[in-house]
C-alpha cells in the first residue's frame, strides 16, 4: 500500500496495490495495479498505471536498477503530478484542465 500525499486530493488516503514481479524481473519490470479505486487521469478504472518506468524501452523508460521502491515513490509522484499527455481516462484530462 501507499499513502496519498500532503497537499494532495489524495492526502490522508491508503492505496493498496498489487504488484506481480515476473520471472525474469529485473529484466522486465514488475506489474502494478491499484486495487483501491482512484480518480486520476493516468490510472483506469481496473487500476492499469500509465506510468514510462513500468514499461520497457523504446516505449518506456523501465532499466533493471530501478527497484521496486523506486517504482512506488514514482507512483506516488505521479498521484501529486498527473501527466495530461500521456492519459488512459482522457475525460479526466478535461475536467483537470479547467
Amino acid at each position: 500500500e501507499i499513502l496519498g500525499g500532503a497537499d494532495t486530493p489524495y492526502e490522508k488516503g491508503i492505496f493498496n496495490l498489487e504488484i506481480v514481479v515476473p520471472e525474469r524481473y529485473p529484466f522486465e519490470p514488475p506489474k502494478i495495479r491499484f486495487l483501491t479505486p482512484i480518480y486520476h487521469p493516468n490510472i483506469d478504472s481496473a487500476g492499469r498505471i500509465c506510468l514510462d518506468v513500468l514499461k520497457l524501452p523504446p516505449k518506456g523508460a523501465w532499466r533493471p536498477s530501478l527497484n521496486i521502491s523506486t517504482l512506488l515513490s514514482s507512483i506516488q509522484l505521479l498521484m501529486a503530478e498527473p501527466n495530461p499527455d500521456d492519459p488512459l481516462m482522457a475525460d479526466i484530462v478535461r475536467e483537470l484542465r479547467f
